[in-house]
């Protein structure tokens, strides 16, 4: 273990919204001298105020939070804080949370069984600029994500025309003027086509609905 006087201190921030895990993570990771818990945060909205005023180097990111979910919070504080590299800390191992940390700017991803030690050697790998992946998550990366032959049909012909314009690029709002319909209208249309997809975004679905030739007849 490398003396924390050798060097600055690797500064971090805890983010969780349970309160004895964040306690946990603190007391697991002042084991190491090298380390440095500047603060935690119990949602993503404290954790992008806290992370603007500390300018920590590395964020333990939980994915399930209310409100501001893990990856919305990676999102922003990627935008806000550049510099500061997010590690997943999270029991959710699905390919689903794992891309959508990772497309959403995590440098790692671990599940909370992980040792100490692996634990402050990934804190210490993300601060250089190395990622950190559980063998779970790097199994589930190398699942791709299903997509059922009978997809298409599940889709109406009305969500199909919405995607196909969102495929084009265009906005809800200019979907709704093309199609004389609400804006609430066709974000509950897209809403439906994300859900059926297993999609996480517009980008994602358009993706998808192009790889897959969904809209081809």
């Amino acid at each position: 273990m490398r003396n924390g006087h050798d060097g600055p201190l690797i500064r971090v921030i805890i983010v969780d919204d349970h309160p004895v895990v964040r306690r946990g993570i603190h007391f697991a990771l002042a084991t190491a001298d090298d380390i440095c818990v500047l603060a935690e945060a119990g949602s993503g909205e404290e954790a992008l105020r806290l992370c603007q005023e500390q300018q920590p180097d590395v964020v333990l990111m939980d994915v399930m939070m209310p409100g501001m979910d893990g990856v919305a919070t990676t999102r922003a504080l990627k935008q806000q804080c550049p510099k500061a590299q997010v590690l997943v800390l999270t029991s959710f191992q699905e390919g689903q949370y794992v891309r959508e940390a990772l497309k959403a700017g995590a440098i790692g991803y671990l599940l909370k069984d992980v040792a100490i030690d692996e634990l402050a050697q990934a804190v210490r790998n993300a601060n250089a600029g190395q990622s950190t992946l559980h063998r779970a998550a790097t199994a589930a990366l190398i699942q791709p994500p299903a997509v059922r032959p009978d997809l298409t049909e599940e889709l109406t012909e009305r969500q199909r025309e919405v995607l196909s314009l969102v495929v084009q690029g265009y906005s809800n709002q200019e979907i709704a003027n093309r199609l004389f319909v609400s804006l609430a209208t066709v974000r509950f249309h897209v809403s439906t086509i994300l859900a059926k997809l297993g999609a996480s975004n517009r980008a994602e679905a358009a993706a998808m609905a192009v790889r897959h030739k969904l809209l081809e007849n």
